[in-house]
């Protein structure tokens, strides 16, 4: 992996979203940390164009139900945009948010070998979403399965309700 294969700055666009709970704000900070510490980002360029050598911004966001993928280089230079349908992340999403929510209650109440089990279960559905993520990214970009986990935590924090 080259050092230009990667993303050095992450920025979510979560305006028009109510204010993140505690464990939300952990997770997106946590999320973003990994990310920007280790991570594989390589766009590929449509029908043989050239896309700009990285490290990449990546600014993510969701507009007209699509995700919003916008890439810049450390220059600024505009790297490419793209967007993704979400349809695909609904159930995942869901199911990933109702088993966080048993998490962090667990947390508060359950002894540790109940948490452990529940935290199995999240970081199962966590895989799915990465999974989701790296079919999602097919032919758009080069990446590997833990940033694509990281990408999904930053999709549910866009997700986030309230």
């Amino acid at each position: 992996m080259a050092d230009t294969d990667r993303i050095f700055e992450v920025n979510l666009d979560d305006s028009g979203l109510p204010a993140p709970t505690p464990e939300i704000e952990q997770e997106r900070r946590v999320a973003i940390f990994d990310l920007l510490e280790e991570n594989l980002f390589q766009p590929i360029g449509r029908e043989g164009q050239d896309v700009p050598a990285g490290p990449y911004r990546l600014d993510l966001s969701i507009a007209d139900r699509r995700l919003v993928f916008d890439l810049h280089t450390e220059s600024g230079e505009e790297a490419g945009e793209f967007h993704l349908s979400l349809t695909p992340f609904r159930q995942v999403i869901k199911d990933y948010f109702q088993i966080c929510e048993s998490y962090f209650d667990a947390v508060k109440r359950l002894p540790p070998s109940q948490i452990e089990a529940i935290d199995m279960g999240r970081r199962g559905i966590h895989n799915e979403g990465g999974n989701v993520v790296e079919e999602r990214l097919e032919r758009k970009v080069n990446t590997d399965k833990a940033t694509a986990r990281r990408i999904f935590t930053l999709i549910c924090v866009l997700h986030f309700k309230g």
